[in-house]
């Protein structure tokens, strides 16, 4: 039989979980809204109802001699060796909190033995997933970034997680490109986060705007002349009808990013990158000015080899990721 684990997804707004095989990836999932009124312990309790309710529907076809156990990936600092999760963004009420304990005493009158529980970080989780199961699979090392709300990331090297001493390795987001930039996220200038992260490409796009009303005329038509209600989705929309302000901001944002990836070259010689989050369905629009500007900004001698790729498996990347951290 194939090994088969739980690997969850734990986020601000929904928890992700899903039944996983180690050779047919995932069997079974579910979506629900995340407990955060509740706190770390109610969290706790939602997340041991979702696990035995998976493992109960996988008992039917899955032997429990081939259960690898159960794979956590959660926002915030994961220190893997003491099982805690410290400030994690979007989940009130939280310090640093002893979660892997807690949740497997929540398994313990739920499952027939007691089970492992593994945690790592969710950009560390869906770059392992996508090393296993996605866009990484035929690469030795690469660097998985993702764009959303924020800007998240993580490294693999030779195979393997890259975490670092503490476990914060691969935060591209809080890297820094332009330290006199007026953009400042968690108290830090000129960071990538700072500059592309969801809410500063609208901002940057508004700005845009205000200099030349007349230029936003199509994105004023896409957003039913509301600015307020503005969406990097409109903005894609707009740039791939040839708006030229559109295309202007995706080439702002394409910049940042490549700078970013070439500090990265530069530093650890990772040549290959895979990119992923809700942003990145803009493709060619990011991709192209981000690869320009890379190779602007790495010596010829670094260009051999330099890549840049879409992630393969979505909003599932966290999933796979967790539930392969079992596997390994």
């Amino acid at each position: 039989m194939s090994q088969w684990a739980i690997g969850i997804d734990l986020g601000g707004t929904a928890v992700k979980a899903a039944i996983v095989s180690r050779k047919k990836g995932i069997l079974k999932n579910r979506t629900v809204p995340t407990d955060t009124a509740s706190g770390p312990e109610g969290i706790v309790l939602q997340l041991a109802a979702m696990i035995s309710s998976l493992y109960t529907e996988a008992s039917a076809d899955l032997s429990h001699d081939d259960f690898s156990g159960i794979g956590f990936g959660a926002p915030g600092a994961v220190d893997m060796e003491a099982g805690t999760l410290s400030y994690p963004p979007n989940l009130p009420g939280w310090t640093t909190f002893p979660l892997r304990g807690e949740l497997e005493r929540a398994l313990l009158d739920k499952l027939p033995n007691p089970v492992s529980v593994v945690i790592e970080n969710d950009a560390n989780a869906a770059a392992f997933g996508e090393a296993v199961y996605g866009a990484g699979r035929n690469f030795l090392d690469f660097m998985m970034v993702t764009l959303g709300t924020g800007v998240g990331g993580g490294i693999v090297l030779n195979r393997k997680l890259y975490r670092g001493r503490n476990g914060t390795a691969g935060e591209i987001g809080f890297m820094i490109v332009d330290y006199q930039s007026p953009a400042v996220h968690a108290g830090i200038y000129g960071t990538i986060e700072g500059m592309i992260g969801k809410e500063r490409i609208v901002e940057y796009a508004c700005g845009l705007i205000r200099e030349n009303a007349e230029a936003g005329s199509l994105l004023a038509s896409l957003c039913g002349q509301d600015f307020s209600s503005l969406s990097p989705r409109h903005i894609e929309q707009a740039a791939k009808m040839g708006d030229q302000l559109s295309l202007a901001v995706w080439n702002h944002v394409g910049a940042i990013l490549g700078t970013g990836f070439a500090c990265v070259t530069s530093l650890m010689d990772i040549r290959k990158f895979v990119i992923g989050g809700g942003i990145s369905a803009a493709g060619a629009l990011i991709f192209e000015p981000a690869f320009q500007q890379l190779l602007r900004s790495t010596l010829p001698s670094m260009h051999d080899g330099l890549e840049l790729v879409p992630a393969e498996l979505g909003n599932s990347a966290g999933i796979y990721g967790a539930a392969a951290l079992c596997f390994s």
